[in-house]
């Protein structure tokens, strides 16, 4: 039974208030505008965040837990913080960045697999639910920019066009920018390239030089040069996401002259 029924009164919201907040006068001088609403400010002190993630990576592949690979820019970041040798981890894509961006498990935000295995069942549609907030709103309802670089894999097939429901892309899920690619993977010399909430082509070729992991870096680098510029004292979150070390494998010709027949004795011998 509604309440209408019940209390034989109109269950009706309550309307908004429109009156003008100030006093308008004859003049301007004789007016008294109204205070503007201020955007939410971060705590003094807040941090800025920078979260990178590897796609397909494996534990023990840098030099900094024992890899053949060396990284010395992460030893000096574990050298100088903390190290975690004990997880939970989804192991795919797109449940892994739903829990990162959400904190909550992958079947609550409807990621029980990839968004190209979505079955449309409970816990697998491949879209986040309305109420499930991200890392990016909570941040910036408190004061946070909020920047996302590179892959995606959180927008589900039929919205990856041009003229599809932007309501799952970053944009509309708590992030100011946006850069990269929504699907599960790209080409890293010619990538399918999205800035904020349109399709572009990319701002050159391999010819002169392109790949994409430096254009996220470079467009990285730009976002926060743009934020001291601009609002300085806002800090920022920005979640960086390369596509490189995911299929194809597309690395730079130094890369691969680089790491020529250090592996040759196979993935047996490098596990051992």
């Amino acid at each position: 039974m509604s309440d209408e029924v019940k209390t034989g009164t109109p269950n009706v919201l309550p309307r908004p208030d429109f009156r003008f907040p100030g006093e308008v006068g004859r003049t301007y001088l004789e007016s008294d505008p109204p205070q503007f609403p201020q955007p939410a400010a971060a705590p003094k002190g807040a941090p800025n965040i920078v979260l990178l993630l590897i796609d397909d990576c494996g534990f023990g592949q840098y030099g900094t837990f024992g890899g053949g690979i060396p990284s010395p820019t992460m030893d000096k970041l574990a050298a100088n913080g903390l190290t975690y040798t004990q997880w939970h981890t989804v192991a795919l894509c797109s449940p892994t960045r739903s829990t990162l961006l959400t904190g909550r498990n992958h079947h609550l935000n409807g990621f029980a697999s990839i968004t190209e295995g979505a079955t449309g069942f409970p816990g697998n549609t491949g879209r986040l639910p309305d109420q499930t907030a991200t890392i990016g709103q909570i941040l910036q309802d408190g004061g946070w920019s909020t920047f996302w670089l590179g892959k995606n894999h959180n927008v589900a097939e039929q919205d990856v066009a041009s003229g599809a429901t932007r309501k799952q892309w970053p944009l509309q899920r708590g992030f100011d920018r946006f850069y990269g690619f929504i699907g599960g993977e790209t080409n890293q010399w010619y990538p399918d390239l999205i800035e904020d909430n349109k399709f572009i082509e990319p701002p050159y070729g391999p010819e002169q030089g392109y790949h994409f992991s430096k254009d996220l870096v470079d467009h990285a680098i730009e976002m926060l040069r743009d934020q001291k510029a601009t609002n300085p004292t806002r800090p920022w979150y920005m979640w960086l996401n390369p596509g490189a070390n995911h299929a194809p494998h597309h690395a730079p010709k130094e890369y691969i002259d680089k790491y020529r027949g250090k592996f040759d004795d196979g993935y047996e011998a490098y596990r051992t």
